[in-house]
């Protein structure tokens, strides 16, 4: 059953948090981090992506990187940027896009429960990037950045967050530059602390929705000061980790697409026939077409758009990674006719967040940079448990989660 902990959190004053809050590490690189943080002195950026303040020719994994972070984490600490609230609380996080809120309870996630299986994954992760991760905790102390996490919704959890929501007024509100809004608060009565981890505590298993490496860092190095310790309790801050959970009834996950340089040495037209032996195809014409259902995809390629429908028996529909659209696209286009055998390492492929719009696939292949776009059905949320829940492992680049958790609203010390 699953660990849900109250923390005393690290959390800016009110009247910086929206300057302080940034997007999270991995969603944009060392230049673009450079222009989000110009001109900004509270943004996490120069904890979260340090390099920024350092020569733009260093290496990003270069250990006076890591010794920035360190150094501006207790500067924003010795400024009172990021003060540590008194007591252990949970807390709401909030998320609205396009009129939609989803409402995410703040908390530690136990270590044990991410080593034992309770916390359950979808992809795999690779070891460089979770090594990055793990220096950065290690070097701060902190989990820095929260992983978004979902889990079977609750009736009594739902009310009792709506009810703190209806009759406490916020600790922040804003809406970022990119228009999503941000909603936080802190919960403070013991009674509903204590009955919110008790209803959790019945919760038979979470699952990482985004944010694997920084799962995993947290938790390895969590694990790591465990067996460092001989005089390990349990009851240590390390032993858990900072995690948004939000019910698995109000999110929704967003199309991730794909972009490929080249044709694998074919014409247009050769490629097209391949693609009718397992697809069923309808030429749409220059107007963006967007998948429709499960096994429909859409493809653009010299200007114009056609649907793909994938033609019976090329997929299976009892299998939870057959029945997935990035299995039957890599399998039926990618490996068997572009011969692009690793996505993960590929450079003829790349992927495209569905919340850039599918005009952004059309622009990269009118400009030149690709040769072909393909955009799929989004996966659903069942999907994603069933998969975690058999043991199995999506495909890379599957989902796509959208609006992110901004960082800094909260901050977990491991002090």
């Amino acid at each position: 059953m699953a660990i849900l902990k109250p923390f005393k959190g690290l959390r800016p004053p009110v009247e910086i948090a929206k300057e302080l809050a940034s997007r999270p590490y991995d969603v944009l690189n060392s230049a673009e981090a450079r222009v989000e943080a110009e001109g900004n002195p509270y943004s996490l950026l120069h904890i979260i992506k340090p390099e920024i303040d350092l020569p733009v020719d260093l290496d990003e994994h270069d250990e006076q990187v890591y010794n920035k972070a360190a150094e501006n984490f207790a500067a924003f600490r010795s400024k009172g940027w990021l003060v540590m609230d008194t007591e252990e609380y949970l807390y709401i996080y909030a998320q609205t896009m396009n009129g939609k809120t989803q409402y995410g309870i703040v908390g530690c996630a136990g270590v044990e429960d991410y080593m034992n299986g309770i916390i359950k994954k979808h992809e795999l992760t690779r070891k460089d990037k979770e090594e990055d991760r793990m220096k950065h905790v290690r070097v701060t102390n902190a989990n820095m950045e929260p992983v978004f996490f979902t889990y079977p919704s609750v009736a009594e959890i739902d009310a009792i967050v709506a009810d703190v929501v209806k009759n406490q007024a916020p600790d922040y509100d804003f809406t970022a530059d990119d228009g999503f809004g941000h909603h936080f608060w802190t919960i403070r009565d013991k009674e509903i602390i204590d009955r919110i981890a008790e209803l959790f505590s019945k919760v038979p298993y979470t699952y990482v929705a985004d944010g694997h490496h920084r799962t995993a860092a947290a938790a390895l190095v969590g694990n790591e000061k465990k067996n460092a310790n001989p005089g390990h309790t349990g009851n240590e801050e390390y032993n858990f980790f900072l995690a948004v959970h939000f019910p698995s009834d109000q999110l929704t996950i967003i199309d991730y697409n794909r972009v490929v340089t080249d044709l694998n040495g074919l014409s247009k037209e050769a490629f097209i026939e391949k693609l009718n032996t397992v697809f069923i195809i309808e030429e749409k014409g220059a107007e963006i077409y967007k998948p429709v259902a499960l096994h429909n995809f859409s493809m653009y390629i010299d200007g114009k758009w056609y649907s793909l429908t994938a033609r019976e028996g090329t997929y299976n529909d009892n299998d939870p990674i057959g029945v997935l659209d990035v299995t039957v696209l890599s399998q039926l286009v990618l490996d068997e006719i572009l011969d692009i055998k690793d996505l993960r390492t590929s450079k003829r492929i790349d992927f495209v967040g569905g919340i850039r719009g599918l005009g952004e696939l059309k622009r990269r292949v009118d400009n030149g940079e690709m040769a072909a776009a393909f955009a799929l059905y989004p996966v659903s949320l069942q999907q994603l448990i069933d998969i975690a829940d058999s043991g199995n492992i999506m495909p890379p680049k599957t989902t796509w989660f959208e609006p992110k958790l901004r960082s800094g609203l909260v901050v977990h010390s491991l002090e």
